[in-house]
């Protein structure tokens, strides 16, 4: 089963600063994580600061793109793994070693329709799919139904540029999973950082902000949803 690893946390650290020693320093954690994990990582990338985001939300007749993320909080998405692991109990024991749980959260969600994604490349952008946690669309009903044809509708106009993607599990289905000295913490429910709830992903390719924003725009939104586009850290170049 795969499931969807998003890491919180704090960002005014220069960690959290591509292309700083500490970043670099980072990076190299969370490569160790990863040879240890091996086969039980399917897909993953880094984010760049979320003051570089673009949030588009529903409007009058069109949606409505602005700059930064909504809304600011201190705690943000930094990266996520897609984790391909037998159970629950294999994902915490996967999700506990990443250096995000450490001094931040780790949630871990189900995945739907997953679709693996390559090596992210340089012109490679997120966009997170946020709900009002009463508005998430259940799995196998006519809501869902509905949805899922606007979703492929998107994916067949959008077909060269989409990389990879999925949708998620209600978030009662979410284990947020931290590490504080040591010590694995464990609850049930998604991360109690956001008012808000991650719905799914979509990974796609871009040669700007611009053409990444334009693409988000068409992405079908929940009831009073809003759509987070994030530039993806290019990690092999």
């Amino acid at each position: 089963m795969h499931y969807l690893a998003t890491l919180t946390g704090r960002e005014d650290g220069p960690d959290a600063q591509p292309g700083t020693p500490e970043f670099e320093a980072m990076v190299a954690r969370y490569g160790a994580f990863e040879e240890r994990a091996g086969a039980a990582i399917a897909g993953g990338a880094a984010l760049y600061p979320s003051a570089t985001a673009v949030t588009v939300r529903p409007g009058a007749g069109a949606a409505l793109v602005t700059d930064g993320p909504y809304p600011e909080q201190a705690e943000v998405i930094g990266g996520f793994y897609v984790l391909d692991c037998a159970d629950l109990d294999e994902a915490i024991e996967c999700a506990r070693r990443i250096p995000a749980a450490e001094d931040g959260t780790v949630e871990l969600r189900p995945m739907i329709m997953y679709s693996p994604h390559e090596t992210p490349g340089p012109d490679w952008w997120l966009a997170l799919l946020w709900s009002a946690p009463d508005t998430v669309v259940v799995p196998e009903t006519p809501e869902w139904e509905t949805a899922m044809t606007e979703h492929q509708r998107f994916g067949e106009k959008f077909a060269a540029a989409i990389r990879g993607g999925g949708a998620l599990t209600p978030p009662s289905t979410a284990t947020t999973v931290r590490v504080r000295d040591g010590e694995l913490r464990i609850s049930d429910g998604p991360s109690p950082e956001f008012s808000d709830v991650v719905d799914g992903i979509y990974l796609f390719a871009a040669p700007d902000r611009a053409a990444a924003s334009e693409i988000a725009a068409a992405i079908p939104l929940a009831e009073r949803g809003h759509t987070e586009v994030r530039r993806i850290v290019d990690l092999a170049g």
